[in-house]
Protein backbone atom coordinates (compact mmCIF):
# COMPACT_ATOMS: atom_id res chain seq x y z
CA UNK A 1 0.00 0.00 0.00
CA UNK A 2 1.13 3.59 -0.82
CA UNK A 3 1.07 6.09 1.65
CA UNK A 4 1.61 9.41 1.94
CA UNK A 5 4.90 10.99 3.39
CA UNK A 6 4.16 15.02 3.03
CA UNK A 7 1.00 17.09 2.68
CA UNK A 8 1.03 20.77 2.51
CA UNK A 9 -1.84 23.62 1.74
CA UNK A 10 -1.65 25.09 -1.94
CA UNK A 11 -4.37 27.95 -1.67
CA UNK A 12 -2.54 28.80 -4.97
CA UNK A 13 -5.06 26.35 -6.65
CA UNK A 14 -8.23 26.82 -4.76
CA UNK A 15 -9.08 27.09 -0.91
CA UNK A 16 -9.46 23.20 -0.82
CA UNK A 17 -6.41 22.29 -2.17
CA UNK A 18 -3.17 20.29 -1.24
CA UNK A 19 -0.05 19.36 -2.43
CA UNK A 20 0.99 15.90 -1.88
CA UNK A 21 3.92 13.67 -1.73
CA UNK A 22 3.31 9.84 -1.76
CA UNK A 23 5.51 7.23 -0.96
CA UNK A 24 6.44 6.23 -3.95
CA UNK A 25 7.52 9.12 -5.66
CA UNK A 26 4.26 10.84 -7.65
CA UNK A 27 3.34 14.41 -6.24
CA UNK A 28 0.24 16.24 -7.01
CA UNK A 29 -2.22 18.42 -6.03
CA UNK A 30 -5.66 16.74 -4.36
CA UNK A 31 -8.93 19.06 -4.08
CA UNK A 32 -11.04 18.13 -1.20
CA UNK A 33 -13.94 19.93 -2.66
CA UNK A 34 -16.22 16.90 -3.26
CA UNK A 35 -16.19 15.66 0.46
CA UNK A 36 -17.17 19.48 1.17
CA UNK A 37 -20.76 18.03 0.58
CA UNK A 38 -20.59 16.02 3.58
CA UNK A 39 -21.30 17.18 7.00
CA UNK A 40 -18.42 15.57 7.99
CA UNK A 41 -15.96 17.60 6.17
CA UNK A 42 -17.66 20.91 6.53
CA UNK A 43 -15.21 22.32 9.21
CA UNK A 44 -12.58 22.38 6.40
CA UNK A 45 -14.31 25.04 4.53
CA UNK A 46 -12.66 27.52 7.26
CA UNK A 47 -9.24 28.43 5.66
CA UNK A 48 -7.61 28.08 9.13
CA UNK A 49 -8.46 24.81 10.22
CA UNK A 50 -8.05 23.44 6.63
CA UNK A 51 -4.47 24.88 7.47
CA UNK A 52 -4.06 22.14 10.34
CA UNK A 53 -4.04 19.53 7.97
CA UNK A 54 -1.21 16.76 8.80
CA UNK A 55 -0.25 13.28 8.34
CA UNK A 56 -2.34 10.70 10.19
CA UNK A 57 -1.07 6.81 9.99
CA UNK A 58 -0.78 6.38 5.94
CA UNK A 59 -2.65 9.31 5.27
CA UNK A 60 -4.32 12.70 5.59
CA UNK A 61 -6.45 13.94 8.49
CA UNK A 62 -7.50 17.03 10.71
CA UNK A 63 -7.16 17.90 14.34
CA UNK A 64 -10.78 16.98 15.07
CA UNK A 65 -10.96 13.83 13.26
CA UNK A 66 -11.90 14.10 9.30
CA UNK A 67 -9.16 11.99 7.48
CA UNK A 68 -8.81 10.43 3.85
CA UNK A 69 -6.78 7.26 2.81
CA UNK A 70 -3.95 7.44 0.79
CA UNK A 71 -5.82 5.01 -1.57
CA UNK A 72 -8.45 8.37 -2.05
CA UNK A 73 -5.85 10.62 -2.34
CA UNK A 74 -4.01 8.46 -4.90
CA UNK A 75 -6.41 7.43 -7.20
CA UNK A 76 -8.03 11.24 -7.32
CA UNK A 77 -4.46 13.09 -7.23
CA UNK A 78 -3.55 15.01 -10.24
Amino acid sequence: MNKVVDVKPHFETSPTSLWVHMADGREGIFDVAPYLRSDFFKELERKDYFAQVRLFFSGIGWPNGQDLSPDTISAEMR
